[in-house]
């Protein structure tokens, strides 16, 4: 039976994840007793015993007894171990990296998938963040980008939606409740410090399958946060225009603040 998978990807074989919690559960015992309590065949579990003490995970502590090293050492060790050999691939992947002046374009599909790395994003912000968000998503996010202002990032926020204004540079799409219907679905996206975009559209009823743009393409993270920029604009005019009234003083603020967004 294929258990203990946890201890298996920190370096266990199944034998060694098997003996090693069976004598955890019972010690100090022989070769004989630790078949019989772990499963695993007399005529492997010494070969098992050699590989654990070999690793330093299982003593011999009398002649032919055996016992486990202490469960809170073992963990101990093995984070010890998992952050040196952490430190060292990250020099070796710097190291090794070409500088590469194109960007790929990832996909990432999964609504709570795509939710997780917006989050880390707002909250890997250090400048700014451009956002364009129904009210769905403006549930889950807000409490990080109202996290994210309170410490001194410039939020600018579209809402494609009836959400409430939260924040100080904050307009409602005008055409938030066409455009759904126009797209198939809720448009999403989060634009942090002109360096990485997660943008798309969660499909009707296919929320958890839709593809979702994840990129630090400096071209398509231009092109993406011009197009928020732009509806900012979209917002006034169509206030001007269509509605035939002024802009408020708060409207013109925010009007001079995007625009000097460059």
């Amino acid at each position: 039976m294929d258990t203990y998978s946890n201890l298996k990807e920190l370096g266990f074989s199944q034998y060694d994840a098997t003996c090693y919690m069976a004598l955890v559960a019972e010690h100090p015992v022989n070769g004989s007793q630790l078949s019989k309590i772990s499963g695993i065949a007399r005529s492997r579990i010494y070969d098992v015993l050699r590989s654990l003490i070999s690793k330093g995970y299982v003593m011999e502590i009398n002649p032919g007894q055996y016992a486990p090293l202490p469960s809170d050492e073992l963990i101990r060790r093995l984070k010890k171990s998992f952050e040196t050999n952490l430190n060292a691939f990250e020099t070796q992947i710097l190291n090794s990296t070409r500088k590469e002046d194109f960007e790929y374009v990832w996909t990432i599909t999964g609504y709570d998938n795509v939710m997780h790395r917006a989050a880390d994003m707002i909250q890997e912000a250090k400048e700014e963040i451009y956002v364009r968000l129904f009210p769905e998503a403006s549930r889950r996010l807000d409490p990080y980008l109202t996290e994210a202002e309170q410490r001194g990032v410039k939020i600018r926020y579209i809402a494609m939606g009836k959400i409430p204004k939260k924040f100080d540079v904050m307009v409602m799409h005008p055409d938030h409740e066409h455009l759904q219907k126009t797209i198939g679905g809720r448009s999403f996206e989060v634009i942090t410090d002109k360096r990485e975009a997660l943008v798309g559209i969660f499909g009707a009823g296919q929320e958890d399958i839709s593809p979702i743009n994840w990129t630090r393409n400096q071209w398509f993270i231009v092109a993406n946060r011009d197009s928020l920029r732009h509806d900012f604009y979209h917002s006034f005019l169509e206030k001007i225009l269509d509605q035939r009234q002024e802009l408020t003083e708060d409207e013109l603020r925010i009007y001079s603040i995007i625009k000097a967004d460059n």
